[in-house]
């Protein structure tokens, strides 16, 4: 079965895909519409839905498979769909939203053997019952949920997948920049976004909860760090729990990003660095897997809207012997 990205531009277009998001807004005459985001396992795509009726708004919500027919087009340099017509998949159609939600590229199993690799390598006693406690908590959603609601690691298992490419890139930097600890910089970089299995809603037709808007994940993750010293008899106010709070506080890295706290230890101006370095790169390759050679990207919104270009010569890694 084709998927989204399969079809190229001016391509007739007949499919199955989830409605990820559904808005309603109104065009410069005031005519409603309806602004979709679909998905599937190859990636998003967005569709405007013209004229549309209130029963649309019912219909047509985030969650729902809908088989969609239409036009690939693009606008601004953005792939989007023309809608010619849309109904509700039937029951004996591919109808589960399961089936077209992204998964983490590496499976949970692997996910799970690089953490406990990581947690054993954090000798500080304080922050490893922290990072255990916290994580014994959360581990069924950390390893389900997505790392963000759009942008980066938007997809089932992003979430643990962003943290497993952090750690990675933590062990290689540590080892270059001896003065690093690794307890410190390793429980940060595990717990800096634990606090998204409650800010954000799951994988599938993913939103930010009540708590999520309210709050956001670096006040939650603090109050989970709280609540562990709590219960396991631990003073709050030891430096190690101190730091620990600092790297969490401080990792979007300026105040205007939502830290209320700006990097004022070496961990922490690491963490936030990586956390870049992960998310930029996942945005680039994503825009990249959907992208011919020769040619440019869709623009990425959240990296100044900027296109990439995607080179025509081989990897080497990608040549056969």
């Amino acid at each position: 079965m084709k998927k989204i990205y399969d079809y190229h531009k001016d391509e007739q277009v007949s499919l199955y895909v989830l409605i990820k998001s559904a808005e309603e807004k109104l065009t410069r005459t005031n005519k409603p519409y309806l602004s979709f985001i679909f998905q599937d396992t190859s990636g998003e795509i967005s569709a405007n839905y013209w004229d549309a009726k209130p029963k649309d708004v019912e219909t047509f919500k985030p969650g729902t498979v809908i088989k969609l027919e239409g036009k690939r087009e693009e606008y601004k340099g953005n792939p989007q769909i023309r809608i010619k017509a849309i109904r509700l998949a039937k029951n004996d159609e591919p109808n589960n939203p399961e089936l077209y939600v992204e998964r983490a590229p590496i499976n949970k199993d692997k996910m799970v053997e690089e953490f406990n690799h990581a947690v054993f390598d954090i000798t500080n006693a304080n922050m490893n019952r922290i990072v255990r406690f916290i994580m014994k908590k959360y581990q069924h959603d950390f390893f389900q949920s997505p790392a963000a609601k759009t942008n980066h690691h938007a997809f089932m298992g992003g979430l643990a997948y962003h943290t497993v490419s952090m750690l990675r890139i933590a062990r290689a930097l540590s080892e270059i920049y001896t003065e690093l600890d690794i307890s410190l910089l390793f429980s940060g970089v595990i717990l800096h976004d634990v606090g998204k299995v409650v800010e954000l809603s799951g994988p599938t037709a993913t939103e930010y909860t009540l708590e999520g808007k309210l709050l956001g994940h670096i006040v939650m993750i603090n109050e989970e760090i709280v609540k562990a010293c709590n219960e396991l008899k631990i003073d709050e106010n030891n430096e190690d729990v101190l730091l620990l709070k600092h790297t969490l506080l401080a990792h979007h890295g300026e105040l205007e990003y939502g830290s209320p706290v700006r990097p004022l230890i070496p961990e922490a101006e690491m963490i936030h660095y990586i956390d870049q370095i992960d998310a930029k790169m996942n945005m680039i390759s994503s825009a990249l897997k959907k992208t011919e050679p020769g040619e440019f990207s869709e623009r990425i919104w959240a990296m100044n809207n900027r296109s990439f270009y995607k080179k025509t010569f081989a990897h080497p890694d990608s040549l056969s012997e």
